[in-house]
């Protein structure tokens, strides 16, 4: 029996618009971390228009906030299920962030943790779906 892939579903999503995503797999459950906690660069002028995805939004989060702490505390956690996962064959897992509009802290915490999964855990093939910036679901998704 061939063995299946891991597949990773990475979403960004707004509490206010669209709430948490649904897992379409019939697994049901997965991760949900909320980044609220995180001080908002949409809360300052240069930044209202831009998206965890461009660079001064990034420093922005990754110099004058705890966004570095949180982060790293979410992937020591998924890291635990990401390996335990593989181990036992399982096929999906969904990692969800949400912030108030879906556009600044979960953005950047999407792209940050799919990147250190890609890294750190070849096997397993990452998703990543912006739910309420869907401009940047066709850039990313050539990185699949």
């Amino acid at each position: 029996m061939m063995q299946n892939k891991l597949v990773i579903d990475i979403h960004s999503f707004s509490y206010k618009k669209g709430g948490i995503p649904k897992d379409n797999t019939e697994n049901g459950g997965g991760f949900v971390f909320d980044c609220r906690g995180i001080l908002n660069p949409g809360r300052i002028e240069e930044y209202k228009t831009q998206t965890g995805n461009d660079i001064g939004v990034q420093e922005f989060l990754e110099n004058k906030t705890e966004m570095p702490n949180f982060l790293k505390s979410i992937h020591s956690l998924i890291s635990i299920s990401i390996t335990n996962y593989l181990e036992r064959g399982f096929e999906n897992l969904q990692i969800n962030f949400g912030c108030t509009g879906g556009q600044h802290r979960s953005v950047y915490s999407a792209i940050k943790t799919a990147e250190f999964i890609r890294q750190n855990f070849p096997d397993a093939e990452v998703k990543i779906h912006h739910d309420e910036q869907l401009h940047l679901n066709l850039s990313s998704a050539s990185s699949n």
